[in-house]
């Protein structure tokens, strides 16, 4: 991801900055999905897996990056638990 890009982009809720995912993070993730329980915020199930996100500052929050695109709409973010 650009670095430009991710030094101004801000979860919608918090305002908190994003930094990326970590390989094993991802993995983990993953794990979870492949099992269904993971969830975005607005209750649906992920079905696909992850291969690029951001995560908020305090580790609360995910956001996927599809393509290259950060995806910040809140309800399609997944909360950390």
């Amino acid at each position: 991801m650009d670095s430009k890009l991710l030094e101004i982009l801000r979860c919608p809720l918090t305002k908190q900055s994003l930094s990326p995912l970590t390989k094993e993070r991802i993995d983990e993730i993953n794990s979870k999905i492949s099992i269904r329980e993971v969830h975005y915020e607005d209750g649906t199930v992920v079905e696909d897996s992850i291969e690029e996100g951001l995560i908020t500052e305090n580790g609360n929050r995910i956001y996927r990056v599809e393509s290259g695109i950060p995806i910040m709409l809140y309800k399609q973010s997944i909360p950390v638990t």
